[in-house]
């Protein structure tokens, strides 16, 4: 998402080389023999991108499958029911509030909460618009912090 709420242009940064990594020795099938296992042991696509980067030395997957770590997950059906950036947004908001149960008188964090909260709300909209979740699907604290504590278990 762009940062709606800071006065900015937006991102600019580094672009990824035009041609692809000739250093890595793994095969297509093998890196996704490798997504699929650290999947089934439970780990979160963004994590499985930093392992494969930091210890494997495969600096995209896109790049040396032609499909990303999501789309490896959909052909395997190990697709969790909500989506991982929401899901972290989820585990963001239930620490703050908690923080905010010991701190009452935090209200620039009360305000991050609300940004964070409006954040949830607008991408919870384009995720039932795109189908990826049912339409009755609300943000609610008390559901996403039992949602939070067993996706973490």
């Amino acid at each position: 998402m762009a940062k709606m709420h800071s006065r900015k242009k937006g991102r600019s940064g580094s672009k990824k080389p035009a041609t692809p990594a000739k250093w890595v020795a793994l095969s297509d099938k093998e890196v996704e023999r490798l997504v699929i296992k650290f999947r089934k042991e439970g780990m979160e696509a963004a994590k499985i991108g930093f392992l494969l980067r930091d210890q494997y030395g495969i600096p995209s997957v896109r790049d040396i499958t032609s499909k990303t770590i999501t789309q490896i997950f959909q052909e395997n059906s190990l697709v969790s029911k909500i989506p991982e950036d929401l899901l972290s947004l989820y585990e963001r908001a239930v620490n703050l509030r908690d923080h905010m149960g010991k701190n009452k008188k935090d209200y620039t964090s009360k305000h991050g909460l609300e940004l964070l909260e409006s954040k949830i709300r607008r991408l919870i909209k384009y995720y039932v618009k795109n189908k990826k979740l049912p339409a009755g699907f609300k943000y609610e604290p008390d559901k996403a912090k039992l949602l939070v504590e067993t996706t973490k278990q």
